[in-house]
């Protein structure tokens, strides 16, 4: 009789089986991996991307250029508004007395003026008249001493017309001191135009000065954009240059996109760029590259990077660079607004030609 464990002993002595690797995993797998790196290096070669790019925009802060209490504000937040719209106006009539005021000053020099021309003319007709009383002086001085000479006047009537003469001579100096003063004030000639009159002049750039900060009283839009979020309200007072609200320019718009300094060896000023904005998935937009910094963001920041300590980490740095937009491949494409993120690929196998691009890759990497 046989027992159960004289059968199982065959089973227990019998050889595992191991699985075999196929022989062609051993030569795809190598070639698969090759064949990975091959296509990220030859696509590294051929284009660069980056997600750490933004829309840009021109930001204006709109300030008055005259201090003054606010009467009216004509827009709001989030607003479209055109070049030469109205943004707000600023109370006129401190600038319309000003007007007046250096109205007056003018005609006021313009009578100083007139009086001057007369000055000259009167004190010449003064100087001309003391030389003759001079002259008169002198001769009845002569006669004088001629007489006493032969004892038939008294010595106090030679005194006299010493002293007439010595008044003569004073006469004619302050006659002469006066056409002087006169003349001065007409640039030293009584022919000089009014126009050509310094004080004259003055005043007129005063009067001219107080007419432009009329017109500035009504702050007007510089560009096409839209208004940002304020809250100007009438009867505030600005002064000049504070800022009253932002308006962002709806053209230009550009991408702002930060490569590391190791993808710009490559790149240069006019390859064409792909564009896609997150907000808007599906659309393209077709750019090129306008610009490329000639330092880093953190070169440009309040507090640059002090890396000479003991405590050293090297850090790839990123260098911004500008591309303008071309279009969208879509007739319909959505507005772009500044700040919105954007994915932005850069062909590096085109390279720009003829003298312009020349000139383009000179000014963007000086």
């Amino acid at each position: 009789m046989t027992s159960k464990s004289d059968n199982a002993a065959p089973d227990a002595a019998a050889p595992v089986r191991k699985r075999r690797v196929p022989a062609w995993l051993w030569v795809a797998g190598p070639l698969a991996v090759g064949g990975f790196f091959g296509w990220q290096w030859l696509h590294s070669g051929r284009e660069v991307d980056t997600d750490n790019a933004y829309v840009k925009a021109e930001r204006i802060l709109v300030a008055p250029q005259v201090g003054g209490r606010v009467v009216e504000v004509a827009v709001g937040q989030n607003q479209a508004v055109k070049k030469g719209d109205l943004l707000f106006r600023i109370d006129t009539q401190p600038l319309e007395i000003a007007v007046a005021q250096n109205e007056a000053l003018l005609a006021h020099m313009a009578n100083a003026v007139d009086a001057s021309r007369a000055k000259v003319t009167g004190t010449g007709t003064s100087i001309q008249a003391s030389r003759e009383t001079l002259g008169w002086a002198q001769r009845d001085l002569a006669r004088m001493e001629q007489l006493a000479g032969q004892q038939l006047v008294s010595r106090k009537m030679v005194d006299d017309a010493r002293h007439a003469v010595a008044e003569a001579r004073t006469d004619l100096a302050d006659a002469i001191a006066s056409q002087s003063e006169a003349a001065a004030t007409l640039s030293g000639k009584a022919n000089t135009p009014t126009e050509d009159l310094p004080d004259y002049r003055a005043a007129l750039a005063m009067l001219a000065k107080a007419r432009l900060d009329l017109t500035h009283a009504e702050v007007r839009a510089p560009v096409d954009g839209i208004i940002g979020l304020h809250d100007l309200q009438v009867g505030e007072f600005l002064n000049v240059g504070q800022t009253a609200m932002p308006l962002v320019a709806t053209d230009p718009v550009w991408i702002e996109a930060n490569f590391k300094e190791t993808e710009l060896a490559k790149m240069q000023v006019g390859q064409p760029a792909t564009i896609e904005v997150d907000s808007y998935p599906g659309v393209k937009w077709k750019a090129h590259v306008a610009s490329i910094a000639p330092a880093s963001g953190a070169e440009f920041s309040v507090l640059p990077a002090q890396n000479a300590t003991g405590n050293w980490v090297k850090i790839v740095q990123r260098i911004p660079v500008r591309l303008e937009i071309d279009g969208a491949d879509r007739s319909d494409a959505p507005v772009l607004r500044a700040g919105m993120s954007a994915e932005v690929k850069v062909d590096l196998r085109a390279v720009p030609g003829g003298a312009e691009a020349t000139a383009a890759v000179a000014a963007g990497q000086h």
